[in-house]
């Protein structure tokens, strides 16, 4: 069961489902600290796919290479699960306290830290690098895996939302995706570890300053970081693939691509899979431009392009 109590009004979607899910207690722990904690957020079927998701990621040709924390966006735009998972009923009833009943992604991103990974990720907010306008933006960092202290969750500064949002580089020159030294970020307040267990997911800020250790532990890491926006927010990128999740478009504001068509054997499969093209989202152009090709294995070529291009401009910093 999800760890809320209370069920809010339905509103329009474009899958049906229930609405908006509110915990008092979870919105003001947002509001004070930046950040909360929704344990038990999928059921079992639906977390086993996840997993399941990940494996089978990591054994696509076109991903061999490619460090299973740069699984982003442009492999999401061709993945049917991925989008049904994102726009799980579940999820954006826990999002739309936050951002209301009009509800769209402009990216998803998968971070894996395998077991004796060295790979860490400085002192960070996360709002500097988005292209938004206005930032009416949240994060969920939903868990595939035990994610604890032993093999590198995410550690947070407690109530550091509410400080100033600092420029990518660091206050006093931090590299690759920082924007915190650690000096900065620990004098901004206490860290908390923001252990999770699988299903559970937790909800941050944009301004919130967090980093993650290297997973010294001999336990797989995995999660996936979803971020949501309500729909009076422009994508300032052109090329980004955002989706409509849930309620209405504002004329004028951004392009909402279609959902992922299914293909069998091809795409993994999933319960619904084979009810998924009757009504997944459509866009007429996105249809005809994209969806209507079967050279599968350029469209690979070029996600990889865009996943090559997008490590080199961080760095490989994640």
């Amino acid at each position: 069961m999800l760890s809320f109590s209370r069920v809010c009004r339905r509103s329009a979607s474009v899958l049906p489902g229930s609405a908006c899910i509110a915990d008092p207690n979870i919105i003001s722990n947002y509001n004070r600290d930046g950040y909360a904690i929704v344990r038990n957020a999928l059921d079992a079927g639906l977390l086993k796919e996840f997993q399941d998701h990940v494996e089978w990621l990591a054994s696509r040709k076109f991903l061999q290479g490619v460090p299973p924390d740069h699984w982003h966006h442009p492999t999401m735009r061709n993945d049917p699960f991925w989008v049904r998972l994102i726009s799980d009923q579940r999820l954006l009833g826990v999002v739309q306290p936050f951002l209301g009943p009009n509800i769209a992604a402009f990216s998803s991103h998968y971070f894996c830290k395998m077991p004796g990974s060295k790979r860490s990720v400085p002192w960070h907010q996360d709002g500097p690098y988005y292209p938004l306008w206005p930032m009416s933006t949240i994060s969920l960092w939903l868990a595939a895996d035990r994610s604890d202290a032993e093999n590198g969750c995410l550690k947070v500064i407690n109530g550091s939302h509410t400080s100033k949002e600092e420029p990518p580089g660091g206050m006093d020159g931090a590299a690759g995706m920082g924007t915190h030294t650690e000096m900065a970020a620990l004098k901004l307040g206490e860290v908390v570890h923001l252990e999770l267990g699988p299903g559970d997911l937790s909800i941050h800020h944009p301004n919130l300053v967090h980093c993650s250790d290297a997973n010294m532990s001999d336990r797989r890491r995995c999660g996936l970081t979803v971020r949501y926006i309500s729909t009076d927010v422009h994508c300032l990128e052109a090329d980004q693939p955002v989706l409509l999740l849930r309620g209405d478009a504002v004329p004028g504001i951004n392009w909402y691509r279609s959902w992922p068509k299914y293909r069998p054997g091809y795409d993994m499969a999933f319960q619904g899979s084979e009810e998924w093209n009757a009504k997944r989202y459509k866009d007429s152009k996105d249809e005809a431009e994209y969806f209507s090709r079967t050279d599968f294995d350029q469209m690979e070529l070029d996600i990889r392009e865009e996943l090559d291009g997008f490590m080199h401009e961080l760095g490989d910093g994640q």
